[in-house]
């Protein structure tokens, strides 16, 4: 399955940041940022809760960028 949420990030760099740590969650198949539209898109392994994995990506979100936030 995968979803688009709307996210809040500062620059660039912050984005590519948070794209990395959504990669590297557990849950998680892949993921993408799209800094100018202010959009995380996520595809989740098989059988994942959704739900529980996004509470997990953003708090690995927020380990590199504390500011961030994503809507889900």
């Amino acid at each position: 399955m995968k979803k688009t949420y709307k996210i809040e990030v500062d620059c660039a760099n912050c984005a590519n940041k948070m794209e990395e740590a959504a990669k590297n969650t557990a849950g998680v198949k892949d993921a993408s940022v799209n800094f100018m539209a202010l959009k995380m898109a996520v595809e989740f392994e098989d059988g994942a809760d959704y739900k529980a994995v996004m509470e997990q990506v953003l708090k690995n979100c927020k380990k590199v960028e504390d500011d961030c936030e994503i809507y889900f």
